[in-house]
């Protein structure tokens, strides 16, 4: 067990931010999911949208890398440019 109060303080504010990382890291999985399942081209543009804007937000936030939203964004920008 912690010894300082700060210790404490640390161990509360990790705890918060672990399930706070772990919700938006769930939220991103389903959109993601949910925008490949899509097989209308102007629906999928439009989710494409709020997808990378999702994804740019997390990895500034550090809940993703930088690396892995882009390689996100680009192969969700290419499913959606190949849809019929």
């Amino acid at each position: 067990m912690a010894n300082h109060k700060s210790a404490i303080k640390r161990i509360r504010q990790s705890e918060a931010r672990k399930l706070r990382n772990r919700y938006y890291a769930k939220t991103m999985r389903n959109a993601v999911r949910d925008l490949r399942k899509m097989t209308d081209k102007a629906e999928a543009a439009e989710q494409l949208k709020k997808v990378s804007s999702m994804l740019d937000k997390l990895s500034r936030k550090n809940v993703i890398s930088k690396n892995k939203a882009a390689n996100l964004k680009s192969k969700l920008a290419l499913y959606a440019n190949k849809l019929a």
